[in-house]
């Protein structure tokens, strides 16, 4: 794909190792992204990642994530500061959604850009709040978390797509291998009854996914994941709560976590129903 917009922009798909200097500028907005995120994002969709160039030097950067055949998500979707207004932004990602087809698309949208994307034909669901802070360290270790490297990799495949808009395999193996990422299994009676990942960010360690059958299976992740993020030397960690689940905003509460910033999540179709009172994290705010 390539496209010619105002300004002489082109737009066409990134490589891994040319989308390296997106997440610097994501830092610069205050996203927090991970540090190594980029492999596992790569890895669920290696067309959907799109940078726009004037003379072969990037300006803009927007990710069109497919899942399967009718869901897709829409995330980084940024312009260099010094080359605002002049309709970059705009054309970039008019190209990179053409990458969706008639799937239906999910993005979390800052609300500076809300009523933009209404404009784009998006529909806002739920608000997700980020909540950031120190979680105090338990008395003892929370009962029945694993690693998730010992649990059944079906079985928790199985998890994740009962609380995911679609199936998304090739994601998962990715996100709980990455080097850095820990991943943890709440198990009761043999079977999985929530799961969670903290992987070491630009500030903050951040948790996500934090799904769970009941908010002591959540509350028992969160403390484990704390926990490994110590271990990695970050005390603090940042967890994107969506307000669907109002036993989410409790936890963070109970965990002395504040709200810091907020998002909408918005889709512009129907998308596979999810267990909301399951969700007490989503994955990350770039690939839903």
């Amino acid at each position: 794909m390539a496209s010619v917009s105002p300004g002489s922009l082109s737009v066409s798909p990134a490589t891994a190792r040319e989308w390296e200097p997106v997440r610097s500028w994501a830092a610069g907005e205050g996203w927090n992204p991970g540090l190594s995120d980029a492999s596992a994002f790569f890895a669920q969709d290696p067309r959907g990642f799109f940078l726009g160039r004037v003379d072969g030097e990037p300006v803009s950067a927007i990710s069109v994530v497919t899942y399967d055949d009718a869901y897709a998500f829409l995330g980084f979707y940024l312009v260099r500061p010094d080359l605002r207004g002049l309709g970059h932004g705009l054309a970039t990602w008019r190209a990179a959604l053409a990458h969706a087809g008639g799937r239906s698309v999910g993005l979390d949208g800052v609300p500076a850009q809300q009523d933009n994307y209404r404009r784009s034909g998006f529909t806002t669901a739920y608000r997700t709040a980020r909540y950031v802070g120190e979680v105090p360290a338990p008395d003892s270790p929370p009962a029945g978390v694993v690693a998730a490297a010992s649990v059944d990799p079906a079985a928790l495949a199985a998890y994740d797509s009962a609380c995911h808009h679609a199936d998304r395999p090739r994601f998962l193996s990715a996100w709980l291998t990455t080097p850095g990422h820990r991943a943890l299994v709440r198990v009761v009676d043999g079977r999985p009854t929530g799961y969670g990942v903290v992987r070491p960010a630009q500030d903050e360690a951040r948790v996500g996914p934090l799904f769970a059958d009941t908010p002591a299976d959540a509350a028992a992740l969160l403390d484990a994941l704390a926990a490994e993020a110590r271990e990695f030397g970050s005390a603090r960690i940042a967890v994107d709560m969506p307000e669907s689940n109002p036993a989410a905003a409790r936890l963070a509460g109970e965990r002395g976590l504040e709200p810091t910033f907020e998002t909408a999540r918005m889709y512009t179709g129907p998308v596979r129903p999810v267990p909301r009172e399951r969700v007490f994290g989503v994955t990350t705010l770039e690939l839903g």
